[in-house]
């Protein structure tokens, strides 16, 4: 049926649930008892219940007498009845909303609705911003979260991070690790040639062949420096996870360390990644320059030494101090790479000048994915 303004009902009814109750139009009377308008008014309800808290009297927000009833709802059945009414997806982000914009801590504070919860990288990141707030047994919870989350994204990164870094594959010196990752067929086939069984037609094969690896035991020290100020968090996680990923590896050692005003060293708890993310405590001021003089103390060899400083370069002392520190690293024969952002997504916001004036002094300042740092400590080490 068309309205007097020339449109459907439903098309109203669309157009009212984006503008929320604050626009001039209810959702239409039309059919009122109809199946259709008993799921408008639930979709108006569940929306209502996360986006009215936009708004409030101071600004201006015009709520009609009455309401729309929203306050009956609780945390669990508002999850419950979007999960019900939407796809997976858009739950998805409604929940990143819940959390991101309007503050929706319950769902990280009640342990039933937190495991209720798809574990991924954005609730990972949510969990470590409130896990201040989080008590008892909803620690635990958070705990295997953030323990699928990690296992699942070292899983993605571990063997091309092995790959870049173990050795490259040497066809001229036999291997002794027995592998089908490192097995020379071109030359198994060559030497096995001669125990072709003709009358059977079959291939014998007496003797495999497999490859070496260069530098397998070259141990290089690589020293990570992470900033823990709130908008370094996707850094901080991929920095922790590929710490331990080198942690594993014997042609390295691996020291990590946080930093906001104070220095935490976590080089100790490098076997588990969760237990390091959970250490972190985000925000706070950032002194850079006291965490290159740290990381200094730990260099044994600066022939050897991969120094990674992981910030968004806003230094909050006299930057002069941060570019000595940083020149006495590199004149010691260290190698500095400066890491703006290392995620994905490949979008940073950083201090500009203060990434050309580290560039100039002689380090590397990019921001790079976890594979292209895998890449880069493995083109050094072997």
């Amino acid at each position: 049926m068309e309205t007097g303004s020339g449109m459907s009902a439903e098309t109203l009814n669309r157009w009212r649930l984006l503008l929320g109750s604050s626009a001039d139009e209810e959702l239409s009377a039309t059919e009122h008892y109809s199946p259709e308008a008993f799921v408008y008014r639930e979709l108006d309800e569940l929306l209502g219940y996360l986006h009215d808290r936009e708004y409030g009297e101071k600004e201006g927000y015009r709520g009609r007498q009455g309401g729309r009833g929203g306050s009956s709802l609780t945390v669990p059945d508002w999850l419950a009845r979007v999960r019900k009414l939407f796809p997976k997806e858009t739950v998805e982000i409604l929940e990143k909303q819940a959390l991101d914009r309007y503050g929706m801590s319950e769902l990280l504070t009640d342990k039933a609705v937190l495991e209720s919860l798809e574990p991924n990288m954005n609730l990972l990141k949510n969990i470590l911003q409130f896990k201040g707030r989080m008590k008892g047994e909803v620690v635990a919870s958070a705990k295997e979260i953030v323990r699928k989350v990690v296992d699942d994204l070292r899983r993605k990164l571990e063997s091309e991070a092995r790959a870049s870094i173990a050795g490259k594959r040497s066809r001229y010196t036999a291997g002794h690790v027995r592998s089908l990752r490192n097995l020379n067929m071109k030359k198994t086939i060559g030497r096995n040639l001669k125990n072709y069984d003709r009358e059977n037609r079959r291939f014998v094969v007496d003797r495999l062949y497999f490859d070496g690896r260069i530098q397998a035991y070259n141990k290089w020290h690589v020293i990570i420096a992470v900033d823990e100020s709130g908008s370094m968090l996707d850094s901080v996680i991929y920095s922790s996870v590929m710490a331990s990923i080198f942690y594993r590896l014997n042609a390295l050692k691996t020291s990590l360390f946080v930093f906001d005003t104070q220095v935490v060293d976590l080089s100790g708890r490098l076997e588990d990644p969760v237990d390091v993310l959970m250490s972190v405590q985000l925000g706070g001021g950032t002194h850079i320059a006291k965490a290159l003089r740290y990381g200094e103390t730990l260099i044994e060899n600066p022939g050897r030494t991969l120094f990674i400083l992981v910030s968004d370069l806003v230094e909050g002392y006299p930057p002069q101090q941060m570019y000595r520190a940083a020149k006495d690293i590199l004149d010691g024969g260290s190698r500095l790479l400066v890491l703006t952002a290392l995620d994905f997504e490949g979008q940073t916001i950083h201090d500009e000048r203060a990434a050309k004036t580290f560039a100039d002094l002689g380090a590397e300042v990019a921001a790079i994915t976890p594979n292209a740092l895998a890449d880069w400590i493995g083109r050094i080490v072997n």
